[in-house]
């Protein structure tokens, strides 16, 4: 039975993506259980809290707007759905430029292409307070997050060549909680400094935080030991990309990434808009404060190991999916307890999912893991694009229903995929066995 053709629960370290292009592999083929670190070894420690900040960083500015959507649509004069857009360009942009990145680090370094992208993304952040119109504004985001692809796909990638197998998970999901941490901070950040002071004073007291976690970021990570340098060449990273594509166990985790992300940026966009709003008409620092659940999913993020060995890849999936689905619907209540009780359950099936779909990519794919995660990244946030967008678009053609069934329509094509997957595990298991 080979494992790419089974359900997302399949042990896959083995899998080699679909041979259809030649590609040196991105991690030497030394024996990787004596000097890759491990929890409780040497530079474990200083990694792991390297890039927890790089992932604060990243999710702060890369969302940076989103709690603030109300004052901006009040200060340029835009509905919801067009300020929604400083949100999607941050993240399409994104999606665009992942890959790309991701071949960069092959030939100058994992560490080397996220400090510069980090870099590059707080100097932006910085110039965002000034934008003019939403044209201006939406176009510093675009640039901002174009800048931001050099760290999501290259982490993963690094800690996949850095760090032991059997640790792996654990590690990525520290990482996402990093993305958790990031998220919730910059907007209770934004939602208080915004109260007092403006949407332009707050975005611009994140970008100075960001800088902070980028320089920390700099110093803390340890140099790269099992990286070897490849040269620029795009036929061989078509064909690599192409490789990956072919393998339907990736495929399947892609579509999974984006369409948990289609729920989440759905929700979190149009929030805003609804605490605002009656029967709640809660005041901008109380609704940045409501991003406090993002706590949950630091929590999540970070045990999804445990129960990717209680329950399997295929059932941690169903899981998150299952939790996500209960708290959209909860959230259709007037009560804000009701609210809150369905954002939880939201955050904490989303982090769940999408730490166990980012680390399974990393597992299957044993050469060109840089590009495999990027192409899941760039699912992921074509996710985050389409449902910032779509979900304000239902908000405003059916209030909060409207971007509840959007994100239920999401869940059940993530169920329906999982579902998928299993079948394909029994087939495989039939002629196993036949």
């Amino acid at each position: 039975m080979t494992p790419a053709s089974t359900g997302a629960s399949t042990v896959v370290g083995a899998v080699p993506s679909a041979p259809s292009a030649p590609s040196a592999p991105s991690a030497p083929s030394a024996p990787v259980s004596d000097s890759r670190m491990a929890p409780g070894g040497p530079g474990y420690r200083r990694m792991s809290f390297a890039l927890f900040l790089a992932g604060v960083a990243t999710f702060a500015l890369l969302y940076s707007t989103q709690a603030l959507l109300p004052l901006i649509s009040g200060d340029l004069g835009v509905t919801a759905g067009e300020a929604s857009w400083t949100v999607a360009a941050a993240t399409g942009g994104l999606a665009l430029f992942v890959i790309p990145m991701s071949a960069l680090s092959e030939r100058f370094g994992r560490r080397a292409v996220m400090t510069v992208s980090l870099a590059v993304a707080v100097g932006v952040a910085l110039l965002v307070p000034f934008a003019g119109s939403l044209t201006t504004l939406v176009a510093l985001r675009a640039v901002q997050g174009a800048a931001l692809a050099g760290v999501p796909a290259v982490a993963t990638a690094y800690l996949a060549e850095e760090v032991r197998p059997k640790a792996l998970v654990t590690a990525i999901g520290l990482f996402v909680a990093g993305n958790s941490v990031g998220g919730m901070s910059g907007r209770v950040i934004t939602g208080w400094v915004a109260q007092e002071w403006g949407w332009r004073v707050a975005v611009g007291a994140l970008g100075v935080v960001a800088v902070a976690c980028a320089v920390a970021f700099r110093l803390l990570l340890p140099a790269p030991r099992h990286f070897s340098a490849e040269s620029l060449r795009p036929r061989v990273l078509w064909g690599t990309v192409r490789g990956h594509l072919g393998n339907p166990l990736l495929r399947r985790l892609y579509a999974i990434g984006a369409l948990f992300m289609t729920v989440f940026g759905g929700v979190y966009t149009v929030i805003g808009y609804r605490l605002t709003e009656e029967p709640f008409g809660l005041p901008q620092g109380v609704v940045g404060s409501i991003f406090l659940v993002y706590l949950v999913g630091t929590v999540s993020a970070s045990t999804a190991g445990r129960i990717v060995e209680r329950l399997g890849r295929r059932g941690a999936l169903y899981l998150g999916g299952g939790t996500t689905a209960v708290g959209l619907v909860l959230s259709l209540g007037d009560s804000l307890v009701l609210v809150l009780l369905g954002l939880v359950l939201i955050t904490a099936g989303f982090f769940t999912g999408h730490a166990v779909a980012s680390s399974a990519v990393s597992k299957t794919a044993t050469h060109g893991r840089a590009q495999a995660s990027a192409l899941y990244q760039s699912a992921y946030y074509v996710g985050s694009s389409a449902g910032s967008t779509v979900g304000a678009m239902a908000f405003h053609a059916g209030g909060w229903s409207g971007t509840v069934s959007v994100g239920l329509l999401a869940v059940l094509g993530v169920v329906g995929i999982t579902l998928l997957g299993s079948r394909a595990a029994r087939v495989a298991a039939a002629r196993v066995t036949a």
